[in-house]
């Protein structure tokens, strides 16, 4: 069985976090992950703090087991579900969307572990300073909001620049994955797209569906030009707002309208022409829908048969 210092750290059997998706990583979903023995996120997303403190109690009916928040440090309420995961005792949270360190000084005091997702190694430096658990490097294969530097290459630089736990993220939705990023020096990983599909997602049917056809090339990332790309399927809005973003007619104000509530419409409402379906690069390996246990135990089976399998390669 694989064990990492991450288990230990966060009392959790498997090393594997499941990704804080807003309008989708909710506590259905989050106790789900954590029954299974990883680590379920629910998305604070853009919510204020009545919503979130309703998702916190409803998962603690749902497990006994480590789950953590994740806190998108651009929401406008921020500040307000910063203290409340204080005053709920929140055992994790993950950050995400910038820089987490006006709030970091009362997390730390109050125990609760931050574990920030970060895409380059300045910022992993600056979170461990200012008193970080973990980071999670993301590379740009990864749904939702994007950086420039792939999962391949970003883990390993942020492994050599900080001394805490690394958990990889973008593109890992099997065992294979979890295999390379414990390879490039991680001790666990973060999963979204695979966890989309699980039976215990709420996420509207045409969204589980619109993974489960995806082909390698399907995904598109817009935004660019705004400095904040974000990687969705291909559909009519994504292929439209694509290409609005090279017409100079077209201001910066008016291209972020044209994003406003489309991932609520693909994750609630289903809107197959409309919605911004956001997916990483390997949506395309992920292929049934399975309960969140059947996942992990599937992906970490076949993480240990790879590992065990390596010294082939070493004579």
């Amino acid at each position: 069985m694989i064990k990492t210092e991450l288990c230990e750290l966060l009392n959790i059997r498997y090393p594997i976090f499941q990704g804080g998706m807003a309008w989708i990583a909710d506590a259905s979903l989050a106790a789900a992950v954590s029954n299974a023995g990883g680590l379920g996120i629910i998305a604070a997303m853009n919510a204020n703090a009545d919503w979130l403190r309703e998702e916190i109690h409803k998962v603690r009916t749902m497990t006994d087991k480590p789950f953590g928040v994740n806190i998108m440090l651009m929401s406008p309420f921020a500040d307000e579900v910063s203290d409340l995961v204080v005053e709920e005792k929140v055992p994790v949270v993950v950050t995400g969307a910038g820089n987490p360190g006006k709030y970091m000084k009362k997390w730390v005091e109050a125990g609760i572990k931050v574990i920030p997702v970060v895409a380059s190694t300045a910022m992993a430096r600056l979170v461990e300073r200012s008193g970080a658990t973990a980071v999670v490097a993301e590379g740009g294969e990864s749904g939702g909001h994007i950086g420039e530097l792939t999962t391949m290459t970003l883990v390993p630089q942020v492994c050599d620049a900080v001394k805490i736990p690394v958990l990889a993220a973008g593109g890992i939705a099997d065992g294979r994955g979890i295999a390379a990023a414990l390879m490039l020096g991680a001790c666990g990983v973060q999963c979204g797209t695979r966890f989309l599909v699980a039976k215990e997602c709420t996420v509207h049917q045409n969204y589980k569906n619109k993974i489960l056809k995806a082909k390698d090339i399907d995904t598109i990332a817009t935004g660019k030009r705004l400095g904040h790309p974000v990687r969705c399927l291909k559909n009519q809005f994504t292929r439209e707002l694509f290409k609005q973003e090279y017409n100079s007619n077209i201001s910066d104000e008016e291209l972020e309208k044209m994003g406003a509530g489309a991932l609520r419409k693909a994750a609630k409402e289903g809107d197959e022409k409309n919605g911004s379906f956001m997916a990483g690069q390997c949506a395309a390996m992920v292929h049934k829908e399975q309960t969140a246990q059947e996942m992990i135990e599937e992906m970490f089976a076949q993480a240990e048969e790879i590992l065990n399998q390596a010294n082939r390669f070493c004579k």
